[in-house]
């Protein structure tokens, strides 16, 4: 019916990972062409494919090396029956070796921040049958991986900074193993919120001070470039290409205190630290001293107010005021500015005054600033009511005396109290501004002709030898009133009018050089004090 088949491969010799096709050959006799055949075929005494079939070829897409064996395959007709096998042949898979093995790594480049994910993707150009893959990191092997493939890759999930190093990769099919070339990946940390400190060279800073501005974020890959800010105003800024801090140094001012912060930036974002606070002590400056008097001339009595300010100077300060460098008493400002002291005045307060401001940095002594004091307001209060009171006493003195010697014209025997009078005639009438009037017999009594006077007097002053007394003389002239000036009186007796003098003595004996000197002096000062007293002249001091 037919011969034995005979087993025929394409390619004669299969290389792994290729196709392969085998094919069972043989001939129906001419007569029987009619006859159905039926193929199998087999490997190792399995049967390959799914199957006989009508088909003499059975295709294998991939070969792999252990499809290496023994293949047959066998005819069959079904009617009659008759089966007929080919020979056996021995098939030998053919591997190929890996070559061009290549790393490749994700993201390119093999810059990473820490928490993402690295991709290692080992690749061969040509290799067939398993390939084992192998991926491994400065000699340490991080894993492996064998497929029917000629590429494989390993994820290294959310990175750290020690993931930082050279990778490789290997590929082998049970040949020798193929090494990729090395790729350096780096992982590169974001910086922390950098931590500001101020190194001053003392506890508390002061003006002219260096302060170093030291800026540090504890994690972040470098190069770090650090940024230093006063009130969000960039100051400067300073990089540490090996990582670690940065310092800035600045040299105080009055108006470096507030707030200061810094940032750190390695390019992978930017961090702001804490805002710190720095208060910068200003040192005291010369105080000014003034005085506020509530007149032109400070006079005894008056209350000054001794105002000490220092225009510069951080609060609080302390203000001390002196009069001749004895310490008068001190003002504390909390808040600055300046500081008064209230001084009453005496006559010993008349002198230099000065002051200081101290902040704890230093006292400035201000300049010394003369006061003058001239005079006792309240005694010349007392002196000025003084003088009036005495000069309406004088003139109710002079009106009584003038009304007294009227009444000794008119009685010339009657002589006052006081003492008796020694002026001449000739003298009482050169002194009369009315010239000789008569005297009735029949006058009434002095008791009652003082009701129907008027007072009008008429002084002078003298000095007697003693020339620490000054003597305001007083004539007391009689005038009628009411009495006809025509009237004819016979004086009873031609005795002199009485005299009465105000004795003033000056309590400076300075002023005793001479009755000019006396009367251009105008001390507002002077203590006066006066008496009444009778005096009787002899003729020859009239």
């Amino acid at each position: 019916l037919f011969p034995h088949p005979g087993l025929k491969a394409s390619p004669s010799q299969p290389i792994e990972g290729g196709p392969w096709t085998l094919t069972c050959e043989t001939q129906l006799a001419f007569q029987r062409s009619h006859v159905q055949l039926q193929f199998c075929f087999f490997r190792d005494g399995r049967t390959l494919g799914s199957g006989c079939s009508s088909s003499p070829e059975l295709q294998i897409p991939t070969m792999w090396r252990e499809d290496s064996g023994f293949y047959w395959c066998k005819a069959e007709a079904a009617t009659p029956r008759i089966t007929k096998m080919s020979r056996v042949s021995r098939m030998l898979v053919q591997r190929i070796p890996v070559s061009d093995v290549n790393l490749e790594i994700q993201p390119p480049g093999g810059q990473l921040i820490e928490g993402e994910n690295l991709v290692l993707i080992c690749s061969v150009a040509a290799g067939t049958g398993n390939i084992t893959f192998s991926w491994h990191k400065e000699g340490i092997s991080l894993g492996r991986k064998t497929q029917h493939s000629l590429l494989a890759e390993l994820r290294v999930p959310a990175v750290q900074k020690r993931d930082t190093g050279r990778y490789y990769c290997a590929a082998d099919n049970n040949h020798v193993p193929i090494l990729s070339k090395r790729i350096t990946v780096t992982v590169r940390s974001l910086v922390s919120q950098p931590v500001l400190t101020l190194r001053a060279p003392r506890a508390q800073a002061v003006v002219g001070d260096v302060v170093e501005l030291h800026c540090e974020a504890l994690r972040g890959s470098p190069p770090i470039l650090y940024q230093f800010y006063h009130e969000d105003v960039t100051l400067g800024n300073s990089s540490a290409p090996s990582g670690g801090g940065a310092s800035f140094n600045l040299s105080l001012t009055a108006e470096h205190s507030g707030n200061y912060s810094c940032e750190a930036d390695n390019g992978l974002g930017a961090q702001r630290s804490h805002g710190v606070s720095l208060h910068v002590l200003v040192p005291v400056s010369h105080p000014v001293l003034t005085f506020r008097i509530p007149r032109v001339q400070a006079v005894v009595g008056d209350v000054v107010e001794l105002h000490c300010e220092a225009l510069r100077g951080s609060p609080p300060i302390l203000y001390q005021f002196y009069h001749e460098d004895v310490i008068l008493g001190n003002i504390l400002a909390p808040s600055g500015g300046g500081a008064s002291f209230n001084l009453s005045l005496t006559a010993e307060h008349s002198g230099n005054y000065s002051c200081d401001a101290n902040n704890g940095l230093g006292a400035q002594r201000s300049e010394v600033v003369a006061l003058s004091i001239t005079g006792n307001s309240r005694r010349r209060i007392v002196l000025m009511t003084t003088g009036v009171t005495g000069g309406l006493l004088l003139i109710l003195v002079f009106a009584a005396t003038w009304l007294y010697r009227i009444k000794s014209q008119k009685k010339p025997g009657r002589l006052p109290a006081t003492g008796t009078p020694s002026y001449s005639p000739s003298e009482y009438q050169e002194t009369s501004e009315f010239g000789p009037s008569s005297i009735d017999a029949q006058e009434p009594p002095y008791s009652e002709q003082l009701v129907h006077l008027e007072l009008q007097p008429v002084y002078s002053n003298v000095n007697p030898e003693e020339r620490n007394l000054i003597y305001s003389q007083i004539r007391s002239i009689p005038n009628t009133n009411g009495i006809s000036a025509n009237s004819q009186r016979t004086p009873r007796n031609r005795k002199e009018p009485v005299v009465i003098y105000s004795e003033l003595k000056k309590a400076h004996p300075e002023d005793s050089a001479g009755p000019a000197s006396r009367r251009g002096s105008d001390h507002e000062d002077i203590t006066e004090n006066y008496e009444n007293v009778s005096w009787a002249p002899a003729a020859s001091e009239h």
